[in-house]
């Protein structure tokens, strides 16, 4: 199946928000599945994903962004239940603190399951997870039935992109679709928390 490519609309982040379409969605999730890699706005930045279950994909996105695979990437979805493939839930006294702050722009590392791809873990034994508060990308995710890798979307140590403009000046035609809409609120990456001891590990 050929890569859908993006449409020539693009929504700068300080205008009102496209609405996005049932057909817009759909067809973010169709290149997903084949296996491309979708821009998409999330709380902070416009955000680079594709499908965690597929190795080429992950492999071609740590490649455009020019990011080592060992510090692994991150995942995001609409519903804690879709992390289970991913994660083992640990018996932690911060679980009523996790469950608290999602969905939201708290993203904690839990331990990895085993035989979970070393692009998601890195050479770690833990595993980013988030549940997202972004409308755009929880439905993408629930469109398709899965977890998302969610990566900034710029070139590893550039500033991320704010707007799908940004992103098309950044990439061109090495990104297979962007879905158009507004950023959240946040200026600053999410927080990032460690689940056994509570320490953050990447401050807002």
């Amino acid at each position: 199946m050929p890569l859908l490519k993006k449409t020539g609309y693009y929504n700068n982040a300080k205008t009102s928000s496209i609405t996005m379409t049932r057909q817009d969605l759909e067809q973010a999730a169709r290149v997903l599945r084949a296996g491309g890699i979708v821009a998409y706005p999330a709380e902070s930045c416009f955000g680079l994903g594709c499908d965690p279950r597929n190795p080429r994909s992950l492999r071609n996105l740590a490649r455009l962004k020019g990011r080592p695979w060992k510090m692994g990437m991150l995942l995001i979805t609409d519903r804690r239940e879709r992390l289970t493939r991913y994660v083992d839930w640990p018996n932690t006294p911060h679980q009523q603190q996790i469950h608290n702050s999602w969905p939201g722009p708290v993203s904690w590392a839990l331990p990895a399951r085993q035989g979970v791809s070393h692009w998601l873990t890195g050479n770690h034994s833990n595993i980013v997870v988030r549940v997202t508060a972004h409308p755009h990308a929880r439905a993408l995710c629930q469109q398709m039935a899965s977890a998302l890798i969610s990566t900034s979307a710029n070139r590893h140590g550039r500033p991320a992109a704010r707007s799908a403009a940004m992103v098309e000046r950044e990439f061109g035609d090495q990104i297979d679709y962007i879905l158009t809409g507004r950023i959240g609120a946040m200026t600053r990456p999410s927080e990032i928390r460690d689940a056994i001891s509570g320490d953050i590990i990447r401050s807002a």
